[in-house]
C-alpha cells in the first residue's frame, strides 16, 4: 500500500508540474537605453535557446562585427519572424541593448530588413 501510494504521489507530481519554462537573465546587458546599428548580416543562427545574428557594421571607416542575440525561436514564430524574413548579406538596421562591458554585442530588440518593415526581435 505504501509503495503504491508513493508512485501514485509521484505520477500526480509529474501531472500537475507540466513543463516549466526557464528563464534568462538580460543582467549583462544595458536595459535602459538602445543602441542604434546599420550593416550587413554575416551570420543568421535562427536555434535555440536563443537565435543569434552576426552583423558586420562600418563605424569610423572601420570594420566591427557584433553579436546580436535575439529571442526564442518559439518567441520569434510568435512576432511574425521566419527562416526567411532576413537573409546572410542583408542591409539591416536594428536597435538593441549593448552589453554593459561595452564589448560588441547587443540583445537585439528591433530589426528593419531591407523590406523597410520594423520588426521585434525579442
Amino acid at each position: 500500500m505504501y509503495r503504491m501510494t508513493k508512485v501514485i504521489s509521484c505520477m500526480l507530481v509529474m501531472v500537475f508540474t507540466g513543463t516549466l519554462s526557464a528563464h534568462h537573465s538580460h543582467g549583462n546587458y544595458e536595459m535602459t537605453e538602445y543602441v542604434n546599428l546599420q550593416g550587413v548580416v554575416r551570420e543568421l543562427h535562427m536555434v535555440n535557446p536563443h537565435a543569434w545574428i552576426y552583423l558586420e557594421v562600418m563605424q569610423n571607416g572601420e570594420s566591427e562585427m557584433w553579436a546580436l542575440e535575439a529571442g526564442s525561436l518559439r518567441a520569434l514564430s510568435r512576432n511574425g519572424i521566419t527562416n526567411d524574413t532576413i537573409s546572410v548579406g542583408e542591409s539591416v538596421s536594428v536597435r538593441c541593448h549593448q552589453l554593459r562591458d561595452g564589448s560588441k554585442g547587443c540583445l537585439l530588440g528591433f530589426l528593419t530588413g531591407e523590406d523597410g518593415v520594423e520588426r521585434l526581435w525579442d
